[in-house]
């Protein structure tokens, strides 16, 4: 995905030999992504007031209470990894201001945000692909077995 990203300008993507989409990388994603991604790690320091767990969990009821569509994809040693998915009022200044200003609240070393990858777009797609042949499978067995 890499490779299409720096080579093309438009790209297309087709699912079961039918066009789906068309357009501009950074079109694709911004229409079919599914929001961002943000990294935090925590500062890990020794003879602290607070331990690496209990910061942890503060923050994770700080990212749950302010995004509400953040979904928690990982989480080990004072790192956390989040999905936060598109919401209406969401855009990349409301998310780096608020990781910022929470940032020595809750003693952030270092993070990340960053969109949905091409790839990422890409198994959305195949995604809705296999769900849709489940379901016309599953409709075709069971219109053979009523009659």
């Amino acid at each position: 995905m890499e490779e299409c990203e720096a080579l093309c300008t438009r790209m297309a993507v087709m699912v079961n030999g039918r066009f789906q989409c068309l357009g501009a990388t950074q079109h694709l994603k911004a229409k079919f992504g599914e929001g961002y991604s943000l990294i935090i790690k925590l500062r890990v320091s020794s003879g602290e007031q607070f331990s690496l767990e209990e910061k942890t969990r503060a923050l994770m009821e700080f990212v749950s209470a302010t995004f509400p569509s953040a979904q928690l994809k990982d989480q080990h040693d004072g790192l956390v990894h989040y999905r936060i998915g598109r919401a209406t009022g969401l855009t990349w200044a409301r998310l780096f201001g608020t990781v910022e200003r929470a940032r020595s609240t809750y003693d952030i070393e270092d993070y990340s945000v960053s969109q949905t990858t091409l790839e990422q777009v890409f198994i959305s797609f195949a995604r809705i692909s296999r769900n849709c042949r489940r379901s016309s499978r599953s409709r075709a067995s069971g219109s053979t077995s009523k009659s």
